[in-house]
């Protein structure tokens, strides 16, 4: 098992960014240009979800199987945990955090992953997916969309 942390302030409100954090189509478009999701559902995340989707890397490469099991989506805490697996991936522990700050919140992605031999690959990639999603994510809360 090998853990990452990545963790990106924001000039909005906790509530504000915790709801952006857990839209799935949000979701799609932070993601846009490194990974596609075929079967990921409308609206939100929700305690008890199981997604069964298939990813693509840069939406070009062959899409594989993803399952994600939401453990926890407790909208007071403002925390996620999920379970997931898949695209050569043996378990990948996601728990997702927004806090309030002194100037606006702080969103922090805690990702364990487990993919065999490969593990150092898989979490070079989850660093750099995860800080990638900043910039988009700024981009959706100044459109007012979210």
């Amino acid at each position: 098992m090998k853990t990452i942390t990545v963790q990106n302030d924001y000039p909005v409100c906790a509530r504000r960014l915790w709801a952006l954090a857990t839209n799935y189509a949000a979701l799609r478009e932070v993601m846009a240009g490194l990974v596609s999701f075929e079967g990921l559902p409308d609206g939100r995340t929700r305690t008890g979800q199981r997604l069964e989707v298939k990813v693509s890397l840069f939406g070009r490469l062959p899409a594989q199987p993803y399952y994600i099991d939401v453990l926890e989506c407790d909208d007071q805490a403002m925390m996620l945990r999920s379970s997931e697996q898949g695209a050569g991936v043996k378990r990948w522990l996601h728990t997702l955090t927004v806090i309030e700050t002194e100037a606006g919140s702080r969103l922090q992605d805690r990702i364990e992953i487990d993919a065999g031999v490969l593990t150092p690959v898989f979490a070079l990639w989850a660093g750099y997916l995860y800080r990638a999603r900043h910039r988009p994510r700024l981009r959706l809360l100044e459109s007012g969309r979210y």
